[in-house]
């Protein structure tokens, strides 16, 4: 039995192909838009003096944020669009677990990035942009986990994985998902104050996304692997490829602070990067093995 449905095949990489188009627009743009405009200061609602950025597509987003998201950008553009295009054009040629499965996880990187910037940056121009790749981005990942017979994918598992490995890369992750974001809730809420790096924004994405879904759905993973379930397999290779897409990104946003001024206090290198490079070259580490050991099927 194929451990693929074949319905809406072609509608699932007509999104991959759109997504790609999208990335591209919102990553150049971002990268390379200029406006020829200068910082600038404001105050905030909460009443404290916030640095704009002043310049290009991200002129009202803040002086502090705008290497995050220009690090972003570059590492999506240089990383994540050719790794959606092989895994694509691999999925088109011949369709297997394996090239199935890889799919819909770098699908699942494209997703967190789109909801980072849908939700993160401030209203510009790409604003439409950002929710067509918000939106595709979701409705591929559906349509390519809901195309995955996981009866059959169990089956598709031929060799023994180094699961206990995996368990405690799985619980790891969940928790530093917590060490790396809740004290600076935490601290806020004790000191009666919005969050320390709040600026101009209402709310912090990144946190939301990876306390509120990633950090649960690593220990929810790590259930279903127990049980040895299908979904559990498909979870685990989207975990890592996300774990691997943070692991580069963090690092490169770190050198666009550095560039822009911004000094990154050595704490925050270890708790906020460190730990996601250490988790990343562990995520690389499984995901190879995994697909080593996934049957083509």
């Amino acid at each position: 039995m194929n451990p693929m449905k074949n319905n809406n095949v072609n509608v699932l990489h007509i999104l991959s192909f759109l997504i790609i188009i999208l990335s591209v627009v919102a990553t150049a743009t971002g990268l390379f838009y200029t406006t020829g405009g200068a910082p600038f200061d404001i105050i905030n609602q909460y009443g404290d003096s916030v640095k704009m950025y002043g310049d290009g597509i991200y002129a009202h987003d803040s002086f502090f944020r705008v290497p995050i998201f220009k690090g972003t950008d570059l590492t999506i553009l240089v990383v994540g669009v050719p790794m959606l295009a092989a895994a694509t054009l691999l999925d088109l040629k011949k369709k297997t677990v394996k090239r199935r499965i890889l799919l819909a996880s770098v699908i699942a990187l494209f997703l967190y990035y789109a909801s980072n910037i849908a939700f993160g940056v401030t209203y510009n121009s790409l604003h439409l942009v950002y929710i067509a790749l918000f939106s595709s981005s979701l409705f591929a990942l559906i349509i390519a986990m809901s195309g995955m017979d996981y009866s059959e994918l169990e089956k598709s598992i031929t060799n023994v994985l180094p699961y206990k490995g995996i368990y405690a890369f799985l619980a790891v992750t969940g928790i530093a998902l917590f060490i790396a974001w809740l004290p600076d809730i935490i601290s806020a809420l004790l000191a009666g104050r919005a969050l320390a790096m709040i600026e101009v924004y209402t709310t912090e994405p990144t946190y939301v996304l990876d306390m509120g879904i990633i950090s649960p759905l690593a220990f929810s993973c790590l259930s279903l692997l127990r049980k040895r379930e299908g979904l559990g397999y498909m979870l685990l290779s989207i975990l890592l490829i996300i774990c691997m897409g943070m692991g580069i990104m963090l690092p490169v946003q770190s050198v666009f602070q550095v560039a822009a001024g911004i000094a990154i206090p050595l704490p925050v290198l270890i708790t906020k990067i460190g730990i996601f490079v250490v988790l990343a070259v562990f995520a690389a580490y499984f995901e190879i093995r995994f697909m080593r050991i996934v049957e083509q099927r």
